[in-house]
């Protein structure tokens, strides 16, 4: 007997060892957690969660955040968990520690149990969300995954975050986003961390909340004249006659369903209810609100100056704000009320009679401190509702409004001086912040905002300037992510901008300085992507786009094309000539070396699939490549290119204006004479060209090639004419002007630009290279 119940005692000991074993064990590399935790150790085994699996909860006003993974079982698994209140076995329990800070959390996973600690439902959402991000990517299939396996590494994680704000702006003016696209952006700040939701509501093109007591606001100032076709900067003032159709808005029921989304996300949301400036969409619906009277239009494109601000010296304008503002405070419980401050030119408010008083009464030196006084009426009643303002850091400018919190966009000296000052600051600096600049390449890239703000450069930002004191670095409250949607038309094209950056601006916010490692996020960011494309997010790839930076050697006529990605350590492969690029192609290993014309195509490959745009670079090697050049109107010196043989080195520019390959000129043709320095048999001219018409710079309306043997006489042979046509985005354009084959030593061309633009003056002529055939 004795005998038998040893056996059965190892026996058991076996199935132990045989059941606990089918439970893997999971590799750092496996863990792929944005942004990183505080600390974080990884053990042998796993949990897994099965049908039988219960939610053990603290108390019944933690059962709603059981929601944030049952809701993703339901979908991919087919199941969801059930709620108790006593410990069972196999379990993911929510306990309460009131030691924890209010937005830390302590995850300790073993193959018996998840044990998940917070003191707040901020700690819980945390945690809950690490949880989501450590399970497999499938579950976040919107359909049914068969034979899904729910395995989570056992881990203990101790987590907190750096930084107590943590912000996504985005801008629903200048192009309208509905309800649900909202939701969705919550979703997504919560699965990063991401705590707090800057609305910016109300633009000069479009005010997007409902205000009962001024309905105008959104039957007027939400729609205007339907002008998508053309440039955002190109676009033609409105007649205020023309009845707006393009735009929407928010109703009171719709901001309250989204507030009410965003809190059980354990994100705030925060209005933007602009003033003084960026506020014609409601001078539009009231013309008594601005220092004229008079009607204007919604604007349906870009604005500057903006001149048609609010009036502060008639009181029926603050009586007017204070009204609004009430019914916002009424929308959104939170603390802050964003009142912009930004961008007023105040050209107006000199000339006007009302302000003019006002000044005298107040003993206002300019209108500097008009807007100063302006900024801190509406401070104080915010303040005397509880409320805190915040404003762009324009709002320095005069005298800081008692209690207010500054934005810091025009860089981090806003903010540095704010916090000199002791006031809060969010740094939300142009240079790493604006995620409506391009992100790779403009030739492969949707139209943005003429500036660069590659991945890398974002994972670069700190809101804490080394020079602060350290009493300053304590009024940092953090980081703030910013979508203006100027050139955002469609929600597709939001989700691209936004992604990947935004888990970028979640980590360097969320996680310890020591943790902040770019090689080591590359690896996770990209594996999370694989887990964004199961969450069908429309995230860009520019990061694994090739970038070439080539130069060449005017006396060889040689040219030296280096490659590389914006992601580390990445398999580049390429092809020269017209050939497939396939992953079997030459792995890019040095700088190639080019001397006649050929096709350069290249990709980054991983595991044998494409990753990202393919760059195809044609270098066109002509007669006249490295010849002498002569101008008759020196090209502009702020677009000078490489010099006298800019136009012909054979590099070519982007649709990017400012990558120093285009020579710019304004208000003179470009008059270019190239010595082929021996006589030659020529038929061709081609001349590169950039249009984009929102920077004032468009294609020529007039080509002409003439053509010697002596430098001196020269003859006429070819000649172009283009009208002038709409075009919404940036173009390049290859001029051909083809004549009778002949010899000649000298070229003289003349490119003359668009004699008046759209909106009226001259306009810039941008060219990159004239090829000689």
């Amino acid at each position: 007997m004795k005998l038998i119940k040893t056996l059965f005692f190892f026996f058991s000991i076996a199935l132990l060892g045989c059941a606990e074993s089918e439970n893997p064990s999971f590799s750092e590399a496996d863990l792929v957690l944005i942004p990183q935790p505080k600390s974080l150790e990884l053990h042998s085994g796993s949990f897994e969660i099965t049908r039988e699996t219960r939610f053990v909860i603290a108390n019944d006003s933690l059962k709603e955040l059981t929601g944030i993974i049952n809701d993703l079982l339901s979908n991919s698994a087919g199941f969801s968990l059930d709620v108790a209140s006593e410990e069972t076995a196999n379990n993911i329990q929510l306990n309460i520690n009131s030691e924890l800070e209010e937005e830390a959390y302590t995850l300790d996973v073993t193959a018996e149990k998840v044990l998940l600690e917070a003191n707040s439902k901020l700690g819980f959402v945390y945690g809950l969300e690490t949880i989501r991000q450590l399970l497999p990517k499938e579950v976040e299939s919107k359909t049914q995954v068969s034979d899904l396996a729910l395995f989570i590494p056992n881990v203990n994680i101790d987590d907190a975050p750096q930084y107590s704000y943590r912000g996504s702006h985005l801008d629903v003016s200048r192009h309208f986003f509905g309800k649900e696209y909202i939701k969705k952006h919550l979703d997504r700040m919560a699965f990063l961390k991401l705590n707090t939701f800057h609305f910016h509501l109300v633009d000069d093109q479009g005010w997007r909340i409902e205000i009962k007591k001024y309905p105008k606001l959104t039957e007027v100032g939400a729609y205007r004249v339907d002008q998508e076709d053309k440039h955002w900067n190109a676009r033609t003032k409105n007649d205020p006659e023309e009845k707006g159709t393009y735009g929407g808005f928010y109703t009171q029921e719709d901001i309250k369903e989204i507030v009410a989304y965003a809190q059980e996300k354990g994100i705030r949301v925060i209005p933007e209810i602009e003033m003084p400036a960026h506020v014609m969409s409601a001078i539009a619906a009231y013309p008594w609100l601005s220092c004229t009277d008079e009607p204007i239009a919604v604007p349906s494109g870009g604005v500057w100056p903006i001149t048609d601000i609010y009036c502060p010296g008639k009181e029926t304008t603050f009586e007017f704000l204070e009204d609004v503002l009430t019914e916002v405070m009424a929308l959104f419980p939170g603390e802050y009320i964003h009142a912009g401050g930004d961008e007023a030119t105040r050209t107006n408010w000199e000339t006007c009679p009302s302000c003019q008083k006002l000044m005298r009464e107040e003993g206002l030196a300019d209108t500097g401190e008009l807007q100063s006084y302006f900024m801190k009426r509406i401070e104080k009643f915010l303040s005397e509702h509880n409320r805190t303002l915040i404003g762009w850091d324009e709002i320095l400018e005069g005298g800081l409004p008692q209690k207010a919190t500054v934005m810091s966009w025009r860089g981090f000296q806003g903010g540095w001086e704010a916090t000199k000052a002791g006031h809060d600051v969010i740094m939300t600096p142009v240079s790493h912040m604006y995620f409506d600049y391009y992100q790779g390449s403009p030739d492969h890239e949707p139209v943005a905002f003429n500036a660069f703000l590659p991945l890398e450069k974002v994972y670069e930002f700190s809101p804490v300037v080394d020079s602060m004191s350290v009493e300053q670095k304590k009024h940092v409250l953090g980081g703030q992510a910013n979508l203006w949607s100027e050139y955002i038309p469609t929600e597709a094209h939001s989700e691209y901008m936004l992604f990947p950056r935004l888990t970028a601006v979640a980590e360097v916010l969320w996680s310890p300085k020591e943790k902040i490692d770019w090689q080591n996020y590359t690896h996770r960011v990209r594996k999370m992507m694989q887990r964004f494309d199961v969450m069908e997010i429309n995230y860009a790839k520019s990061a694994f786009a090739v970038q070439q930076e080539s130069a060449i050697d005017l006396e060889t006529g040689e040219i030296t094309v280096a490659l590389h990605s914006e992601f580390p350590d990445t398999e580049i492969r390429y092809v020269l000539g017209e050939a497939e690029l396939t992953p079997e192609a030459a792995l890019y290993q040095t700088p190639l070396k080019i001397d006649s014309t050929t096709r350069v195509k290249a990709a980054v490959f991983e595991n044998g699939k494409q990753m990202g745009d393919m760059m195809n670079k044609f270098f066109d090697f002509h007669q006249a490549v490295a010849k002498p050049v002569t101008y008759k109107f020196e090209y502009s010196a702020s677009y000078p290119s490489t010099g006298e043989t800019a136009l012909v080195d054979v590099l070519r520019g982007s649709k990017y204006f400012k990558d120093g390959r285009w020579q710019g000129w304004i208000n003179n043709p470009a008059v270019v004479t190239i010595d082929l320095q021996e006589l030659k048999e020529v038929q061709q001219v081609v001349v590169g060209t950039l249009e984009e018409q929102g920077t004032g710079i468009y294609f020529p309306e007039e080509l002409k090639v003439e053509v010697s043997q002596d430098g001196t006489n020269f003859q006429q042979v070819a000649e172009t004419t283009r009208d002038y046509q709409t075009n919404p985005g940036a173009k390049i354009e290859n001029f051909k002007l083809d004549f009778k084959k002949q010899q000649a030593q000298y070229l003289r061309v003349t490119i003359k630009p668009l004699s008046e633009t759209p909106k009226g003056g001259g306009a810039w002529l941008f060219v990159d290279e004239i090829l000689v055939n």
